[in-house]
């Protein structure tokens, strides 16, 4: 933990400011501790589970103007809280997460607690099983503190297309053009976007998030926090509302890289429930971590610095490969020809997969039914998809339905699979000469809401640098880099080997410590 000099606890390193009615001196900024500072300030002693609970609880009800929760649930968190306290009064070996709040993305299944994806057409489905992934970190003692908002099943990268409404950046810029700042409510990124906010707010110390073309590394990037996609498999997806199912891939989301390798660890292994989980023991990723990455090769993909790149993530990118040279790696250019052909690849494969999982959602087995008087079945399937999916949703599915017609489906699915497999065979050939890639995570800062909502095409560009890792089912970490000229927070993205989370950490760990970003928003909500 980094105590201020001199400081001989952890109170002290962060300062209190109250009594309580004992005399006790009581800590009144438990929502800036990270995960790793909760867990062990709880274990030493310094403050208790409820404590934190209760701080987070306040948090939340006091952030209603960012709408990042759909649903809370601060009973939970306490519940949790009380649990490891007692644990900790007994004696009883604690969880590694006794102790944690942390907030839950709305894709994933809550026993007991509604799940909708942000979408009409499950409001009101309340689970009778937990996800894989929840119930590891309701099991290592985490406390939950709500469902997350998101885009729409986890469909856009502004957190534009809820059911429940737009979730709103604590960002605002500092600075325009003008030179004026301006008060425009900012994308928190997408599909995450619930997450990201909720982070950047202080109002969890960390949370979980999905990612199938950059849904976790983009949001983490436009608010100033890390993210990590792990090698597709290492979570189970049962429990999880399904978008595209070769692609989807939970992971967590937090202030720090030591505070998502300790989320990770807990939320990795093998699942049987889940035919794609890989059956591998789950690394030490915490008690690995380390910022030498002396004899590490970093490449740099010659293809992501296209003509035109922002300026300022162009400029963000050469101060990271410097970072990574100082923290001893060597640096190469590689090459990565088929990268131009991901996005297109990415908008054929994720849309033909969401077509075949969104369509249980038909009124007969799962979710809404919309039922017009005198209707047959195919009227109450067209009734219920209608009113159910939002105008994203629908486009995504109309989209999918078409690349798999029978009169296109080589033209476009087929050849899309094809694609992919030259994309996967791209990265192995540039990871012969090389450990990792370093790359920006989004071609630009958070922008307004509205911005792009009238063109979907410029809204998909914000995946350029994420989809092609996701098509290769590699770990991927976004880490913040710095602020842009506007006050906005913009980050990179450390790109690795299959089942090699440990060098994309320790090299994200390598840039956090020479970043040195703290920056956080003022609070305006």
């Amino acid at each position: 933990m980094n105590w201020s000099k001199g400081c001989t606890s952890l109170q002290e390193g962060l300062g209190f400011d109250r009594l309580s009615p004992n005399g006790v001196r009581v800590l009144t900024d438990l929502t800036d501790l990270t995960v790793a500072d909760i867990r062990d300030g709880f274990r030493a002693g310094d403050f208790s589970a409820r404590e934190v609970a209760e701080a987070f609880n306040a948090n939340v009800t006091a952030a209603k103007a960012l709408n990042a929760f759909i649903v809370e649930t601060p009973e939970k968190a306490l519940e949790a809280a009380d649990a490891a306290d007692k644990a900790k009064a007994a004696g009883d070996s604690l969880g590694a997460l006794a102790g944690v709040p942390i907030g839950m993305k709305d894709l994933f299944c809550t026993q007991g607690v509604q799940t909708t994806a942000a979408s009409h057409m499950l409001e009101g489905f309340v689970p009778t099983y937990e996800s894989t992934v929840s119930g590891k970190l309701w099991a290592a003692g985490a406390g939950m503190l709500g469902k997350l908002n998101l885009d729409q099943f986890a469909m856009g990268s502004s957190n534009e297309t809820s059911y429940y409404g737009n979730v709103i950046s604590p960002w605002r810029r500092a600075k325009t053009d003008g030179g004026r700042g301006d008060n425009a409510a900012l994308a928190p990124g997408g599909s995450s976007g619930g997450s990201s906010s909720a982070i950047a707010a202080r109002l969890c110390p960390a949370a979980t998030g999905t990612d199938t073309g950059g849904s976790i590394r983009q949001p983490a990037a436009f608010t100033g926090i890390s993210g990590i996609k792990p090698t597709y498999g290492r979570c189970s997806r049962w429990g999880i509302v399904a978008f595209a199912s070769s692609l989807d891939q939970a992971g967590p989301m937090a202030r720090t890289v030591r505070d998502n390798a300790i989320l990770l660890e807990v939320m990795s292994g093998f699942d049987p429930k889940d035919s794609t989980s890989l059956d591998l023991p789950v690394p030490q990723w915490e008690a690995n971590l380390s910022s030498d990455l002396k004899g590490k090769t970093v490449g740099i993909p010659k293809e992501y610095r296209p003509d035109g790149l922002n300026a300022e993530i162009s400029a963000l990118w050469d101060r990271g490969i410097e970072w990574l040279k100082d923290a001893g790696a060597q640096v190469v250019e590689v090459s990565l020809p088929h990268t131009k052909y991901a996005l297109p690849t990415y908008y054929i494969i994720a849309p033909a997969e969401a077509s075949s999982n969104l369509a249980r959602y038909d009124g007969v087995r799962y979710g809404q039914r919309d039922l017009p008087d005198g209707a047959g079945l195919q009227d109450m399937y067209a009734a219920t998809r209608a009113a159910g999916f939002g105008p994203e949703v629908k486009r995504r599915i109309m989209i999918g339905t078409y690349v798999l017609s029978a009169g296109f489906y080589d033209a476009y699915y087929t050849q899309a699979q094809k694609v992919r497999a030259l994309i996967a065979r791209d990265f192995e050939l540039a990871f012969e000469k090389c450990d990792l890639l370093l790359t920006p995570t989004a071609p630009s800062s958070s922008f307004a809401l509205g911005e792009k909502q009238a063109d979907p095409l410029a809204m998909y560009l914000n995946d350029v640098f994420t989809v092609p890792a996701s098509l290769a089912g590699l770990p991927a970490m976004a880490v913040p880099g710095g602020l842009d000229s506007a006050g906005l927070p913009i980050g990179l993205q450390i790109i690795g080997k299959a089942l090699d989370e440990q060098t994309v950490l320790n090299a994200s760990l390598a840039i956090e410590e020479r970043a040195g970003f703290n920056a956080q928003p003022d609070k305006w909500w």
